[in-house]
């Protein structure tokens, strides 16, 4: 198989992955291999690990030991500021609390990763507004999340995080504080997204019914993984 085709076929490759905090031993030579333009869901009780995984995929935190491999890439070589432009490239987040800024519009929200990324702002407001329409918030881009529903506001976190057009997008409990209309619209909407933009969604989630709906289901349970499905 000829190298690009194989880095884009396994996205995210994670080996043997070990993280303790204190004497608590939060991951457990944890495995796992995930190819481009797969939805995996990660199911598992509070404390399984998922947050923790999640983090550690999103370079938001390091493990002890074990190897990671995201897009051909090893993102524990890189230094600090390598990794943050890693991180605003490769990688977009999507949390249970949205953590839009209360001060600014959705529009102005879904444009801050761009402007990070050094972005021309023309190009970033272009591609927020399509996002936004694409999302179904055409007439909400210029209202501040207080005046925004709660899957409204969980949308803008959505195009925040497909702004810099990610390879990766990892979604913690994202419907955590959406009702059961609203979660299956947020799940579904992913799928959209990946049939659209081609990214690769990993979500951690408590939902049966919307774990359910990924290719592949995964379950943690004491920072390892007991099962798959597809």
């Amino acid at each position: 198989m000829p190298l690009m085709d194989y880095l884009y076929k396994h996205m995210i490759q994670a080996e043997n992955i070990h993280k303790s905090y204190g004497s608590l031993h939060v991951l457990k030579g944890l495995q796992l291999t995930v190819q481009a333009g797969e939805v995996i869901s990660i199911m598992g009780s509070s404390g399984a690990g998922k947050s923790t995984l999640l983090h550690i995929l999103g370079t938001l935190d390091q493990p002890d030991s074990g190897t990671l491999q995201i897009a051909g890439q090893d993102p524990l070589k890189l230094s600090a500021k390598e990794l943050a432009r890693f991180r605003n490239k490769r990688i977009g987040f999507v949390f249970q609390f949205h953590h839009l800024l209360p001060e600014f519009t959705a529009l102005e929200n879904v444009c801050i990763p761009g402007m990070i990324a050094g972005r021309k702002e023309d190009e970033i407001q272009k591609a927020a507004i399509e996002l936004l329409d694409f999302l179904g918030l055409s007439d909400r881009q210029d209202h501040k999340p207080a005046a925004l529903s709660g899957g409204e506001q969980q949308r803008v976190a959505v195009a925040r995080a497909l702004i810099n057009k990610p390879d990766i997008v990892l979604a913690d409990e994202p419907s955590g504080n959406l009702d059961t209309h609203n979660s299956r619209e947020l799940h579904e909407l992913f799928f959209r997204l990946r049939d659209e933009f081609h990214q690769t969604f990993i979500i951690a989630t408590h939902n049966e019914e919307l774990g359910n709906m990924a290719d592949r289901k995964m379950v943690m349970k004491d920072g390892v993984f007991i099962g798959s499905s597809e």
